[in-house]
């Protein structure tokens, strides 16, 4: 089992999170962003994807040896969309673990943070948002999600893996906005100790826009590994 972290939250697990590797949306320059088109096999990795996912698996793989975690510790939790799907294959593979067994497990709440009206548009769009995001991260793009929206559901992500798992090296592979949300949350947590052992709450008083307006800070490249907890 890993060391835990000294002087932090009651979380009961140690955590990790990583981007999925280049997929042929990012190649197209297109933002696909609904559970419809996400899981579509046509918007999965790209071949420099897959390779990207192969090294964040070696390197994850390292980490985890040198906090001294063995396999059956490990739980990789990821989105159902294509391109997060096949980047958790890639690193259960390298880890020896097969992605339909009880180590992993699919969670729709950390899929792609859905961009409404802007579906199969250009990235170049992106900025828009986040340009709102920082003024009111309550406020939504045209008939998508706002970045409280996406803390919301991954509230209950945390929730569900801090329920299911105790002890464990867990994965999050995920995107990029719902990825830099989610390191906005541990981050306060873990900025933020806390006597207070009720993490639902906890993580609901860090819905604010104090807190959201942040989330561009903890950005990651495709195929990034970064260890929160």
């Amino acid at each position: 089992m890993g060391e835990r972290p000294e002087n932090f939250t009651r979380l009961r697990n140690n955590y990790w999170v990583l981007r999925h590797g280049r997929s042929i949306p990012n190649e197209r320059g297109l933002i696909v962003s609904s559970l419809e088109n996400g899981t579509r096999e046509e918007f999965g990795l790209a071949a420099l994807g897959i390779e990207q996912a192969k090294l964040a698996g070696e390197l994850f793989k390292k980490e985890l040896e040198e906090k001294n975690f063995t396999i059956d510790r490990v739980r990789i939790c990821y989105s159902p969309f294509s391109r997060t799907t096949e980047t958790a294959r890639e690193v259960a593979r390298v880890l020896g673990i097969s992605i339909d067994s009880s180590s992993c497990k699919e969670m729709v709440e950390l899929s792609e943070r859905y961009f409404g009206t802007l579906e199969l548009l250009s990235h170049d769009k992106y900025a828009e948002v986040w340009a709102l995001d920082e003024k009111n991260p309550f406020m939504p793009p045209e008939g998508g999600e706002s970045v409280a929206d996406v803390a919301s559901r991954l509230r209950a992500a945390l929730l569900a893996t801090e329920t299911a798992f105790q002890g464990c090296a867990v994965l999050i592979v995920s995107h990029g906005d719902t990825l830099q949300i989610l390191q906005t949350l541990l981050q306060n947590l873990k900025e933020n100790p806390s006597s207070n052992d009720d993490i639902e709450q906890r993580i609901k008083g860090l819905i604010v826009n104090t807190v959201l307006s942040q989330h561009r800070k903890f950005a990651l490249l495709t195929g990034e590994l970064r260890q929160i907890i």
